[in-house]
């Protein structure tokens, strides 16, 4: 397997996929999954000349599985490392859920001296969790109740979770039981404990300061339907933060529109990255 040790002696796994004298795109995945759930984008853009690059976040996947340090500070600085041992330059960051937690954190411990644009899909920031200053965010219950599913039961929880996760609760959707397996698969690979942690971390991160450090053109991409992240506390926050980001908004989508909404998003993030 390709790794990479950090500072701390843990080792993350990561794809390198494309021609390596391609602009570099970096991929950071949600919770729980792995970089497995970039594939498909992975190869689209390494199909059209760019490198591309996932790794799975500590504790999750194919990386090492630690007991301390999987919070948000963490993995930005893995990501940095990441980049800074592939000697990365004009890189396209994308994340997703947790993933754009991870990517915005990295950019305001680390700068954009390495970066060219940001992408941010379905993301966690500003802040999920619900308090005095942040109403609109999620009640703690709602996080309390995500760590008892998966201490209790992972494997059941997780399949549960991807009716929510893909809108396949919504009537008329077109249900795919692999898709939900692939989730439970991805999920499963991680290592309790370090899920368990993360869910505080997407959760309870405030990224505000990290989103005014953004000085790189920005595409803030999400579902109006997404149950998971809803878009009034996260994208619409976002970009009154970030000023000069790109808002583009799907109707009716989902929390996993890279799956559902596969070949638009694609094609989006594509025209973003070549404008």
């Amino acid at each position: 397997m390709t790794t990479i040790t950090t500072k701390d002696g843990t080792n993350i796994f990561f794809k390198d996929w494309g021609p390596k004298d391609g602009q570099p795109i970096v991929f950071s995945h949600g919770w729980p999954l792995s970089a497995d759930a970039w594939d498909a984008q992975m190869v689209f853009f390494a199909n059209q000349g760019f490198r591309t690059i996932a790794h799975d976040r500590r504790s999750h996947g194919r990386s090492d599985q630690v007991w301390e340090n999987n919070n948000m500070d963490q993995y930005a600085d893995d990501l940095g490392e990441l980049i800074e041992q592939l000697d990365l330059k004009d890189v396209i960051l994308v994340g997703h859920s947790t993933g754009g937690g991870e990517v915005t954190r990295y950019i305001g411990r680390h700068g954009t001296a390495r970066v060219a644009k940001v992408a941010l899909i379905g993301a966690v920031p500003p802040l999920m969790l619900k308090t005095e200053a942040n109403p609109g965010g999620l009640p703690i219950d709602v996080f309390d109740g995500i760590r008892k599913g998966t201490f209790d039961n992972r494997p059941q929880f997780f399949k549960d979770l991807t009716l929510p996760f893909y809108g396949y609760n919504r009537d008329g959707a077109a249900v795919s039981e692999a898709v939900r397996d692939e989730f439970v698969r991805q999920g499963m690979n991680g290592g309790l404990k370090g899920l368990l942690d993360s869910i505080r971390a997407f959760s309870e991160s405030d990224f505000n300061e990290d989103l005014k450090k953004f000085d790189k053109p920005t595409l803030v991409l999400h579902g109006d339907d997404d149950q998971i992240v809803p878009i009034g506390a996260a994208a619409l926050s976002t970009v009154k933060i970030v000023k000069h980001a790109v808002l583009k908004v799907y109707e009716g989508a989902d929390h996993g529109l890279t799956v559902t909404h596969q070949d638009r998003f694609n094609a989006d993030l594509l025209d973003f990255i070549n404008g």
